[in-house]
C-alpha cells in the first residue's frame, strides 16, 4: 500500500507518510500602466459606424486607405498625421451613424459615406484565360484613378472575393464593362449632440489617456468635459480632454488650446489633433512644457507678452514662437509654452501643482497601478489580515519605489506607506501615503554677483 502524500492545509492527514506544500516566496509586484493611447471622434467620408475602431499609428502609417478611405498624404487625414506623430494608438468613433454606401450593379460599397462614389469596377476577359474574366477595383482621388483590387482567373461572380472597398453581388452574371460606377453614397444627416453621446457610451470601458475634441460647439465641450468628470471622479477612469479654446472650465482633466490654426478650410481648433497626440503620449516623468510643435498646420502665435501671461492665468495651453539668434534661427519655433489644465481655483487641498499636467499623469498612472495591483492580485484572494496588509504593503512600497526610480516622485521612503488596516467594514483596506511629484523645470532665477 502506498504511503500518503500530496499538499496539505490542514495538519490532519490520516496515513503516514510526507506532505510537502510548494509556494513561490513572496514578491513585490509592479506593472504600470503603458501611455500612448488616445480616442476621437470624426466626421469622416468612410470608415465603418457604429462601433470603436483601434488604430495603430504604423497602421495608419500602411492602412490609412482601406481605414479613413485617402491614402497617408492626402490633405484630409492632416490632422490625423498630427495625431499620430505621437500617439501610439487611437480607438477612433465614426460620427456619420447614417452614412449610406454608394451602390452600383456589380456590388456596393464596404462602407456608407461619399468616398464610395469615388469607386469604379471593370470587368474584361482575363489576358491570360480568355474564357474567364479579371474584376478591377479603381479608386479616384482628386481626378487620378488608382487601381485598389485586381481580381483574376474568374469563371462566375460567386467567386469574388470582397475587397476594402467593395462588396460584390455575387448572385449575377458577368457582364464586361470599361468601367461600372458607383454612386449614392452619403455622409448622413448632420452630427449632433446624440452622436456624441452615442460615442461616450461606446469608448467608456476602454484605457486610455486623451480624448480629443477639435470642434467649437459649447454643448459638445460641456457633454465632453462632465464625460471626463464622471469618470475621473466616480468610476475611476483617469483621462484628460483635449478641447479648444473651453473658457473657464477650472478642472484638470481639461486642457483647453488657445490658439486657432490659419489653414484654409481647417477647423479653427485643429491644433487639438497633435496636443492629443502629445498629452497622451508624454511619459508620467516628462512633460510637454517647450516641447517643439512639429505638425503641418500654421498656428497662430501672434501674442503679446501679457496675453500669454493672461492666458496661462486663465488656465488656457498656448503655443508660441520662440527664436534664438545666436544660432541663426530667426523664424523661431512654435511651442508649448507651458504644459497645463484648466485648473484655476486652488484650494488647501489642491494647490496650484494639479494645475500642472505633468504633476496629473502621475498622479492618475498611480491610481491606475494601484488599482490594477489590487483588482488583480489582493480583491478576492488576499486575506484582510496582517499577513495580507503586509503583502500589500510591500507591493504598494515597490511601485513608488519605481516611480522614484524614473523620476516621477522625490524623497520616497518606505516610511511615506503607512501600514494598510481594515476599515469599517469586513473586507475593507485604508491606505494612507503620501508622494511628491516630481514636474520638469520650468523657471531660472538667476542672481548674479560682479566682484
Amino acid at each position: 500500500m502506498a504511503l500518503g502524500g500530496g499538499f496539505w492545509l490542514k495538519m490532519n492527514k490520516t496515513l503516514p507518510g510526507a506532505y510537502i506544500n510548494f509556494v513561490s516566496k513572496r514578491k513585490a509586484q509592479f506593472d504600470s500602466v503603458d501611455r500612448g493611447y488616445c480616442t476621437m471622434a470624426l466626421d469622416l467620408d468612410w470608415g465603418a459606424t457604429e462601433k470603436i475602431v483601434r488604430v495603430e499609428q504604423n497602421e495608419f502609417q500602411t492602412s490609412s486607405q482601406a481605414i479613413f478611405g485617402y491614402d497617408y498624404s492626402h490633405d484630409k487625414l492632416k490632422g490625423l498625421r498630427d495625431l499620430f506623430l505621437n500617439a501610439k494608438t487611437l480607438y477612433l468613433y465614426r460620427l456619420n451613424s447614417e452614412a449610406v454606401p454608394a451602390t452600383s450593379t456589380i456590388g456596393k460599397a464596404k462602407y456608407g459615406g461619399t468616398r464610395g462614389n469615388d469607386i469604379t469596377v471593370t470587368v474584361q476577359a482575363d489576358i491570360d484565360e480568355k474564357e474567364k474574366f479579371a474584376v478591377i477595383t479603381y479608386l479616384t482621388t482628386d481626378g487620378v484613378k488608382k487601381m485598389v483590387d485586381r481580381q483574376t482567373g474568374l469563371s462566375t461572380p460567386a467567386e469574388l472575393v470582397d475587397n476594402d472597398f467593395v462588396v460584390f453581388d455575387k448572385t449575377k452574371t458577368f457582364t464586361t464593362s470599361a468601367g461600372i460606377t458607383f454612386s449614392g453614397g452619403t455622409n448622413g444627416s448632420q452630427v449632433t449632440t446624440q452622436d456624441y453621446q452615442k460615442y461616450i457610451e461606446l469608448i467608456e470601458p476602454y484605457y486610455f489617456n486623451c480624448l480629443g475634441y477639435a470642434g467649437s460647439d459649447s454643448t459638445i465641450q460641456t457633454l465632453l468635459q462632465s464625460f471626463a468628470k464622471r469618470c475621473r471622479e466616480d468610476t475611476g477612469a483617469k483621462f484628460q480632454v483635449v478641447m479648444y479654446n473651453k473658457e473657464k472650465a477650472n478642472y484638470q482633466g481639461v486642457i483647453s488650446v488657445l490658439n486657432k490654426v490659419l489653414d484654409s478650410g481647417a477647423e479653427p481648433g485643429s491644433a487639438v489633433y497633435w496636443l492629443t497626440g502629445a498629452e497622451a503620449s508624454c511619459e508620467i516623468n516628462a512633460s510637454c512644457t517647450n516641447k517643439v510643435y512639429d505638425g503641418e498646420y500654421t498656428i497662430d502665435t501672434n501674442y503679446k507678452q501679457y496675453e500669454l501671461e493672461q492666458g496661462i492665468k486663465n488656465g488656457m495651453l498656448m503655443f508660441h514662437n520662440v527664436t534664438d539668434g545666436a544660432s541663426g534661427n530667426t523664424t523661431g519655433d512654435v511651442r508649448v509654452l507651458e504644459d497645463i489644465n484648466t485648473f484655476t481655483e486652488f484650494t488647501k487641498d489642491q494647490s496650484k501643482d494639479f494645475s500642472l499636467n505633468q504633476m496629473i499623469r502621475v498622479l492618475d498612472n498611480i491610481a491606475y497601478d494601484f488599482g490594477r495591483l489590487f483588482n488583480k492580485t489582493y480583491l478576492g484572494k488576499e486575506n484582510a489580515d496582517a499577513i495580507g496588509f503586509a503583502a500589500l504593503w510591500t507591493d504598494i512600497v515597490k511601485i513608488c519605489e519605481e516611480y522614484q526610480r524614473i523620476r516621477a516622485i522625490k524623497n520616497f521612503t518606505d516610511k511615506d506607506v503607512a501600514m494598510p488596516y481594515e476599515g469599517d467594514e469586513k473586507g475593507s483596506v485604508v491606505l494612507n501615503l503620501e508622494i511628491n511629484p516630481v514636474v520638469a523645470m520650468q523657471k531660472l532665477y538667476v542672481t548674479c554677483t560682479v566682484a
